[in-house]
């Protein structure tokens, strides 16, 4: 018993070249790798359907493969018909049926090649990001693509989830996996809930509002394009750092007397790192000290990074004692 391309392709044996195409359109749209967590199953069901397309679509492929099955389509070996031969799909067949091409070899055609020519161009890839970069995917899955004989099919509204992300993720870069629910068509057209896990790849420098879509992974429904899943990134707020576009802020409290005479202020760094920034100079309240390549790397040149601002406050005493007053003026020139 050889593969029923016909039962592969869920048509009868009389099906057109149009009853064929609509099958294969539909078939491809739900086992297309590119739709499907078991990506090894998906590919092998894809490929079968190509291929039952690929050789019912063919005039002098289909006509020797309802003569001789597949595997004398695929071997080459044609059996002469006798006066009447009797054949597993279509019945009897009389000695006055032309005879195949002897000549003929069976070259499948590429599954992808098949997929391409039915459904139009499309382009490739997995997730994307916009607002930072990010690149443009083709999910393989009636993306620019005509259904219902021709008519346009209508995209399902985008959905959305915040994914907040701390600015260590954000400095460093983070992966994440997140746990999603929908419906798909399983291979005989009937809807059931699977879970998948998604990847985010959370580059070094992502702002707050970069959006990571993962297109037409909400539910599948019949004549709709499904929703493309967004995650728009939030920031989670930091003890000690605020952010501002590319830079860091940070706020220090420093002595009336350390304002004067110096300070060392000494930072954590969002990698983890001990920096030591000298306070040298007279700091008058609300002195900023810029310290360069401190602040958050540039998503679109990570090697490069903003400023560290450190702003600074300076805290008075609450009240100076007469000896003390009498001092301050003498060393600040003051009368005595």
């Amino acid at each position: 018993m050889g593969v029923d391309y016909y039962n592969i392709l869920k048509v009868n044996r009389n099906a057109t070249g149009d009853d064929l195409k609509k099958s294969y359109r539909r078939l491809a749209m739900i086992w297309h790798p590119d739709k499907n967590v078991n990506k090894k199953e998906a590919e092998a069901k894809f490929k079968q359907i190509s291929e039952a397309y690929d050789v019912l679509s063919d005039p002098q492929k289909r006509q020797i493969y309802d003569l001789y099955g597949e595997e004398g389509l695929k071997s080459g070996q044609f059996t002469p018909p006798a006066r009447t031969t009797r054949n597993r799909h279509q019945g009897f067949h009389y000695n006055h049926q032309q005879h195949p091409n002897p000549n003929f070899r069976f070259n499948p055609r590429n599954a992808d090649d098949i997929y391409a020519e039915i459904f139009g161009e499309n382009s490739n890839g997995n997730a994307s990001s916009s607002s930072n970069g990010g690149g443009i995917r083709r999910d393989g899955y009636f993306r620019n693509q005509t259904m219902n004989n021709g008519e346009g099919a209508r995209k399902a509204t985008p959905l959305e989830n915040v994914l907040v992300c701390g600015l260590e993720e954000l400095y460093s870069g983070a992966t994440r996996k997140m746990k999603i629910s929908r419906n798909v068509f399983d291979g005989h057209g009937k809807p059931h809930l699977v879970e998948e896990i998604v990847t985010i790849d959370i580059k070094p420098g992502w702002k707050k509002g970069t959006k990571i879509t993962f297109p037409e992974k909400g539910n599948e429904e019949p004549g709709i394009i499904p929703a493309d899943l967004i995650f728009v990134l939030d920031e989670r707020p930091h003890p000690v750092y605020t952010r501002d576009g590319n830079d860091l802020i940070v706020n220090q409290e420093i002595t009336l007397l350390e304002s004067l005479t110096g300070k060392t202020v000494e930072l954590t760094t969002l990698d983890g790192r001990s920096i030591m920034v000298p306070l040298t100079e007279i700091i008058k309240p609300g002195h900023e000290v810029v310290v360069p390549n401190e602040g958050m790397p540039i998503s679109k040149d990570p090697s490069k990074k903003g400023s560290l601002r450190i702003q600074i406050d300076v805290k008075y005493p609450k009240r100076l004692t007469e000896v003390q007053k009498y001092e301050l003026r003498r060393v600040l020139g003051g009368n005595a």
